[in-house]
């Protein structure tokens, strides 16, 4: 069977999580795949890093450079918390280097606490009511400092847009005050790769984004995305999804038909 897209099969949804928890992750996430035999998915780098809750256990995603292809069985939920960025590596104790194009059970990196983090969740027919369950377990688990606060900035910067005719690592240098050796050792330690690697995956993001709220045609939309032209963007786009815009464009149209 072909992979297909994550987003073109089963439903999606997200929302922020509980105040409780947003010292740490950004949101929620819940994937139904359909009860009918489910397609093995493609995922796309994001520049995050996820804790995941996928029938009955906890297991960390990522962080991803290139795409991934996971199969998921029918019928499963999966429930995504997103690490805000730069959080991560605290929380779980473990550089993100560890981690990248990883798919590890929770106590594969902490132990019987990551053992200990599941044990109070009880199986639930309402996905609401599990979510609700599974963010007072993870919040009885979570340590009082959030991460790396400089390193947050970073993607903040990044994810706006460096400028363009600023060479992306000296000017984040600049803007936070670090050496470029320092800079880098951050970067690996936070998101598993350099600043350059992030800002290809955070401007394909932007790409998406604006392809989603835009009727402009891809070449414009590619330049103020941050691409050359549209052929930087096509070539970028095979790198980190496995197709070209207009291939996926016609999955997602036939997917939602």
């Amino acid at each position: 069977m072909q992979a297909v897209p994550a987003q073109a099969t089963g439903h999606y949804h997200e929302r922020p999580v509980a105040p409780f928890l947003r010292d740490w992750f950004s949101a929620v996430w819940a994937h139904q795949m359909p009860e009918a035999e489910a397609p093995p998915v493609i995922v796309t780098p994001d520049g995050t890093i996820d804790l995941q809750w996928i029938d009955g256990h906890f297991r960390i995603a990522g962080p991803d450079r290139d795409p991934q292809t996971e199969t998921i069985p029918a019928g499963i939920a999966v429930i995504g918390f997103r690490f805000q960025p730069a959080a991560a590596a605290t929380w779980l104790g473990v550089p993100a280097t560890d981690l990248l194009g990883e798919r590890l059970a929770i106590e594969t990196v902490l132990g019987r606490k990551g053992r200990q983090l599941g044990a109070s969740i009880r199986h639930q027919n309402d996905l609401a009511e599990l979510i609700t369950s599974i963010e007072k377990s993870i919040a009885d688990g979570a340590r009082h400092h959030s991460g790396d606060h400089a390193m947050r900035a970073a993607f903040r910067l990044i994810e706006a847009g460096p400028p363009a005719d600023a060479p992306l690592i000296p000017w984040l240098g600049r803007a936070l005050a670090m050496s470029e050796r320092t800079l880098r050792r951050r970067f690996d330690e936070n998101f598993g790769y350099g600043p350059k690697t992030l800002d290809r995956i955070l401007r394909y993001q932007r790409f998406q984004r604006l392809s989603r709220s835009s009727r402009a045609s891809m070449a414009v939309l590619a330049v103020e995305a941050g691409y050359a032209d549209q052929a930087h963007l096509v070539r970028e786009s095979r790198r980190l999804t496995g197709s070209t815009p207009g291939q996926l464009e016609r999955i997602l149209t036939g997917a939602s038909a």
